[in-house]
């Protein structure tokens, strides 16, 4: 980290004394940003992923526009997908024409290599490094096994998992097949993006939380511990957002990672106490307060501030990504404010 600028969020991710506390957002490059929106209306969402000049050009936007404290790759979680064989279209939501549905499926996926298949991404993240020039940190990420196998199998978003579910109760050792091969995939796709240059990388289980508990415990967090144990480097933290995850907070402390990425649902003071002491908190200012006027985005951000526990290492976010109609200015005045409220 001694080529840093600015490495207050790998510090706070560490529980390391800092200045203030760092601040970026989940979907931070994206359709709130007109800048992003122009791009689109020349390239479609893959070819901006697949890209490395475009994911790079849309990856800085905020960086240059908001200065957060850290980047986080322009990407998908569903980037893994199509090497699998399964070919996802965005309209705008993702969607998949042959989802997995039985053994058979499960058994003809099979592990790639990830350099051969998704150079693109590793490109990106080496041209962004070198365009952050040590101003922010640089985060990749990746999906978490419970989330893409609900994709997968579902063919896109569900309201209620049904197919998902079904594999798990009728099919077990499919279900556990499935999602090991994913913790492999996985495990080689984040080690890569470390190798790449990202500095931190986020592990985002967008549907683990809204399984049962039960079957968090069984299909949820055996996987993640392997994989954050197969990833995990001194001085590279591993985040992990489970969103819906107040039913599992004493579960969430088990994952073994550094840091815990809170929803909006609970207060980071209520999530502090549920999964005890250890990995630091993210989060977790709702994203609809953006929305309000610039008075009270400065009240909710303090009061995110005040629920953090005395000495617990925070990194202060949204509680989920940031919605696409958000004033550009409301963002900007949310970092400011964020900087200007936690110095010390």
């Amino acid at each position: 980290m001694t080529n840093m600028k600015n490495d207050l969020f790998i510090r706070a991710c560490l529980q390391q004394d800092v200045e203030r506390t760092p601040v970026w957002m989940m979907r931070q490059a994206g359709r709130y940003m007109a800048e992003y929106r122009e791009v689109r209306k020349k390239h479609d969402f893959w070819t901006v992923c697949r890209t490395p000049d475009l994911a790079t050009e849309v990856t800085m936007q905020p960086i240059d526009k908001l200065a957060p404290d850290a980047a986080i790759l322009f990407s998908d979680i569903l980037v893994v997908l199509p090497p699998l064989g399964l070919d996802v279209k965005f309209s705008p939501g993702p969607s998949l024409e042959s989802p997995v549905r039985t053994v058979l499926q499960v058994n003809e996926l099979k592990r790639f290599d990830v350099q051969q298949e998704l150079p693109y991404v590793f490109d990106a993240l080496r041209q962004i490094k070198q365009s952050l020039n040590g101003c922010a940190s640089l985060i990749g990420f990746g999906g978490a096994p419970l989330t893409l196998a609900a994709y997968m199998v579902e063919g896109g978003k569900s309201k209620n998992f049904e197919n998902l579910k079904t594999l798990f109760y009728q099919e077990e050792k499919a279900a556990h097949q499935m999602l090991d091969l994913l913790v492999d995939i996985q495990a080689d796709f984040l080690s890569a993006q470390i190798d790449a240059g990202a500095e931190a990388v986020q592990i985002f289980d967008t549907w683990g939380g809204s399984m049962p508990r039960e079957i968090i415990e069984t299909f949820v967090i055996p996987k993640i511990q392997v994989l954050i144990e197969k990833v995990k480097r001194p001085g590279v933290p591993v985040i992990y957002f489970m969103k819906d995850a107040a039913h599992a907070l004493d579960l969430l402390a088990q994952t073994g990672a550094d840091v815990l990425s809170i929803d909006d649902k609970i207060s980071l003071s209520t999530a502090a106490a549920g999964i005890g002491p250890g990995p630091a908190l993210q989060g977790n200012l709702d994203s609809a307060v953006l929305f309000c006027n610039k008075d009270i985005i400065t009240r909710e951000v303090q009061k995110v501030l005040d629920a953090v526990p005395k000495g617990r290492g925070h990194i202060f976010n949204l509680g989920h990504g940031i919605l696409p109609n958000t004033p550009v200015e409301n963002a900007k005045h949310m970092l400011d404010e964020v900087k200007r409220l936690s110095a010390r």
